[in-house]
C-alpha cells in the first residue's frame, strides 16, 4: 500500500514536465514543435486564455496512476525499464490521441534507453537474443500492417521498443502484448461508437493502445 501511495506522489509530481512535453510535441505534421510551460489546467502565458495540450489534470492523473500501479505491481529488477516506458507512454498516448502521430523525437529516445536498460535488467545472453528477436519481429509486423492496412508509420516505429520490453518477460508475454492490444483498441473502438464519438471510418490512435497492452502483459507476466 505505501508503494502504492509513494509512487502515485512521484507519478503526480513528474505529470507537470510530462504535460510540458505532451504539448509541446502535439502538433500536426509540418508545424514546429510548441514552445510553453503549461499549468495542469492548460494555461500558457504566451497562449492567454486559449487552453493549448491535454484537457486539465489529465496528464497528472494519469501519470499518477500509473505511478501507483507500478508501485505496486513492477518487479524491483524490472522497475527502471517500466518507468521508462511509462514517462514516454504517458507522453506519446496523449500525442497520438491528439494529433494521430508518434514523433520520432519520442519513439527514437524511447528505444535507444529501452535497449540500454534490457541488458542492465536481465543478464542472461539469451534473454537479450529474445529481446532482440521480439523487438525485430514487433517492428516487422507492424511495419507490414502500416504497408498492408491503415496503421501509422508511427506505430511501426514505436513497435521495436515495445518488443524488446515484452521480450524479458517471454515469448507468452509478447503474444499476450499483442492479444492486449487489439483488446484495448477494439474496446475503446466499440466504446466511441457506442457514445456516437466516432464512426466506422473514423481514424483512431493506436498507440494508446500498444502501450496500455505492452503494461498489461508486462504486469501479468510478473506475477504469474
Amino acid at each position: 500500500m505505501l508503494a502504492a501511495v509513494v509512487g502515485a506522489a512521484v507519478g503526480l509530481c513528474a505529470g507537470v514536465p510530462l504535460r510540458a512535453a505532451a504539448t509541446r510535441y502535439a502538433v500536426p505534421p509540418g508545424e514546429p514543435w510548441r514552445s510553453c510551460l503549461p499549468t495542469p489546467y492548460g494555461r500558457c502565458p504566451r497562449h492567454g486564455e486559449r487552453r493549448v495540450g491535454p484537457p486539465p489534470l489529465s496528464v497528472e492523473a494519469v501519470a499518477a496512476a500509473l505511478g501507483a500501479v507500478l508501485g505496486a505491481w513492477a518487479p524491483g529488477r524490472w522497475l527502471p525499464l517500466l518507468v521508462w516506458l511509462a514517462l514516454f507512454g504517458t507522453v506519446l498516448g496523449f500525442v497520438d490521441a491528439a494529433v494521430k502521430r508518434l514523433p520520432d523525437a519520442l519513439t527514437g529516445p524511447l528505444f535507444l534507453g529501452t535497449a540500454v536498460l534490457v541488458p542492465l535488467t536481465d543478464h542472461d545472453p539469451a534473454v537479450w537474443l529474445r529481446c532482440a528477436l521480439a523487438a525485430g519481429g514487433l517492428g516487422l509486423l507492424f511495419l507490414l500492417l502500416h504497408l498492408l492496412a491503415p496503421v501509422g508509420r508511427g506505430d511501426a516505429k514505436l513497435a521495436p521498443a515495445l518488443g524488446a520490453a515484452l521480450g524479458l518477460a517471454g515469448w507468452r508475454a509478447v503474444y499476450g502484448g499483442l492479444f492486449y492490444m487489439w483488446l484495448v483498441a477494439g474496446l475503446w473502438a466499440v466504446t466511441l461508437l457506442v457514445l456516437r464519438r466516432a464512426g466506422r471510418r473514423s481514424e483512431l490512435a493506436f498507440g494508446p493502445a500498444m502501450l496500455l497492452g505492452t503494461l498489461a502483459a508486462l504486469l501479468a507476466a510478473a506475477h504469474r
